[in-house]
């Protein structure tokens, strides 16, 4: 994710991930507003409906495109908006157990899925409607339309390597797409012409998946919004262009009245919406409003000090100095979530010509993993309680191939001897670009750039604002090359939950196919051998083949040194003492906004 969460996502997805530092039946439930009424809930209590849903922050969505998002803050927005095939649901204890949305059911050997394990057949809700005029059905062909434009070639999703080979037709379907001229009427004929054999609407309201091997993680991956359905007015638009941010259309509880990018974003209901068409979404406020121009430490005060316009944080999260504190007093607005991540992480871009090309030398990489100390900044993101150490690749919540081992205890004089025999006895100067708004971010670039003067090594600062971090530094390949920057602040979570090992290292680590703006290897890494072990553990008959597989790509990743993980986190959130329902949903890296409600009497100003 990127979700970078993100963060998902992704960086979120992918949840593309933006986290902490950056920065994953209805009961009474109405498509229409009224006064307020109560209802069960998922996490306890009496809902309660009506309101308005304040929420704070200081960066932006990724994109206003289900298809194409893959960033955590994306994911919470889309939430609100669209619905996928299968999703994670607000409910204590089922957070990371994927249940059917869109779908009927969830898909199982004989019922849905066929003998061999690579043909999914899927059928919709009838009932789930598009807010056009009059409203349509969601059908089998918006969810083919939807998954054919994640590959378009002005901005394709950053989470392809998960699913480009593993869906037949995919790869040659997007190795056609990339030839095609970047303007909508190109892009739309290419998408409503072309065949795409493993992605097939079999009748209004079946869709069939094609698969070139079997995959026991498909219907978690189907939770990503890259799979949601597109209507097909959306071919009047470019994918994730600023032109359809305007144009959207919903099928979820609530519709986008007005998006201003990195200012404001509100949301209202969505009239072509039905309690009983949506398992997962009860809806209980009627309008949310996003407020994006908050700063981390006046989001965080206005929270805590009851304002009426401040219920629940957007991408602000408690400042990494706070925290402490706010655990210490079992503050009950707080709380602590799992997030399946590396996060942060600290990239190294191999293409940078800077210093004559030293970071395409593993050499120096190497010296540079030995030179930063993961302790020292583990404490000034909140603590190693809050981030535990991750010294490789797959976080222990990861399962498969996940086992605990330190290749580069932090040794400063190693690393400055390193650099010398790699030919810079003076060390060198690089560029880190991190995310100047968050606290965690800033202080994760402090507290490298002291340690690694320690080694010889200057660090200059690359300030970027958060809505600008992924779109026009790490998804853009020139700025790469260019060297803009040669380490930088990221952060990655699990695309889905369970054997999600893939969702590791196919988008970050297999090579060019990972190269962004495709994939979000930001660094360029390239490794035959890392992708040969990719390959096989991706195709392994077994679980326990695939983990020895993955163990092997974990070791071989961490020799190469593409990379500096630092913490699988656990992720802070909070909100105000009005808002109830506050289950935190992993793949959205906070509560979920159709499920909260707000106190009678306290609904939002």
């Amino acid at each position: 994710m990127a979700r970078d969460t993100r963060s998902r996502t992704r960086p979120l997805a992918a949840v593309a991930a933006a986290t902490a530092v950056a920065l994953t039946a209805a009961a009474c439930s109405s498509s229409t507003g009224g006064s307020a009424s109560g209802g069960a809930s998922s996490s306890g209590g009496t809902g309660v409906k009506g309101g308005t849903l304040n929420m704070l922050g200081s960066g932006d969505v990724d994109y206003m495109d289900p298809n194409i998002s893959y960033y955590s803050i994306g994911y919470l927005s889309l939430r609100m908006w669209s619905r996928q095939l299968f999703t994670y649901p607000a409910q204590q204890g089922k957070t990371t157990t994927a249940v059917p949305d869109l779908a009927t059911a969830m898909p199982t050997s004989g019922n849905g899925i066929s003998a061999d394990g690579k043909m999914y057949t899927i059928s919709l809700r009838k009932g789930a409607m598009w807010d056009t005029s009059p409203a349509r059905q969601v059908t089998a062909a918006d969810v083919v339309r939807g998954v054919k434009r994640t590959c378009n070639p002005s901005h394709p999703f950053g989470g392809l390597p998960d699913y480009e080979s593993l869906i037949v037709g995919m790869q040659s379907f997007c190795d056609g797409f990339a030839k095609v001229a970047q303007n909508p009427s190109a892009v739309a004929s290419y998408v409503e012409k072309t065949a795409l054999p493993g992605v097939v609407a079999k009748d209004d309201l079946t869709v069939q998946f094609t698969l070139t091997s079997p995959a026991s993680y498909f219907v978690d991956l189907l939770t990503l919004p890259a799979f949601s359905p597109a209507p097909k007015e959306w071919d009047a638009y470019l994918p994730a262009s600023s032109q359809l941010a305007q144009n959207t259309l919903s099928d979820g509880p609530y519709k986008v009245d007005s998006y201003t990018p990195t200012q404001k974003i509100t949301f209202s209901r969505n009239p072509a919406w039905s309690a009983s068409s949506d398992p997962i979404r009860k809806a209980w406020v009627d309008k949310v409003v996003v407020n994006e121009t908050v700063t981390q430490d006046s989001a965080q005060q206005q929270l805590e000090t009851g304002t009426p316009s401040a219920d629940m944080e957007f991408d602000n999260f408690p400042p990494a100095s706070q925290l402490p504190g706010l655990i210490a007093k079992k503050d009950p607005n707080l709380t602590l979530g799992p997030t399946a991540s590396s996060n942060p992480y600290i990239v190294f871009n191999v293409k940078s010509p800077n210093n004559n090309s030293a970071l395409a030398d593993v050499k120096v990489r190497q010296a540079l993993e030995y030179a930063i100390n993961r302790s020292d900044i583990l404490q000034v993101i909140g603590g190693p309680t809050l981030n535990p150490p991750l010294t490789h690749v797959l976080p222990s919540s990861v399962v498969g191939g996940a086992t605990d081992f330190d290749p580069y205890p932090y040794d400063p004089n190693k690393a400055k001897s390193m650099l010398a025999a790699a030919g810079f006895p003076n060390g060198i100067t690089v560029k880190m670009l991190y995310r100047n708004a968050s606290e965690g971010s800033s202080k994760t670039f402090q507290t490298v750039q002291q340690d690694l003067s320690k080694a010889g090594i200057t660090v200059q600062g690359v300030p970027s604002p958060t809505a600008d971090f992924y779109t026009k530094y790490l998804q853009v390949p020139a700025t790469a090359q260019r060297g803009v920057w040669d380490l930088a602040v990221a952060g990655w979570g699990a695309d889905w939950y369970g054997d999600a090992a893939l969702s590791f290292f196919k988008p970050l680590f297999s090579g060019s196919p990972s190269f962004p703006p495709v994939g979000s290897n930001f660094g360029y890494y390239d490794s035959s051998t890392v992708n040969a072990l990719i390959d096989k553990a991706a195709s392994a008959s077994t679980q326990s083949q695939a983990a020895t597989l993955w163990a092997q790509a974990d070791h071989q990743v961490m020799a190469d040194a593409p990379f500096f993980p630092i913490t699988n986190p656990q992720q802070a959130n909070y909100h105000a003492s009005q808002v109830q329902g506050t289950v935190y949903v992993p793949a959205l890296q906070n509560y979920d906004p159709t499920n909260v409600w707000l106190s009678a009497g306290q609904q939002g100003g």
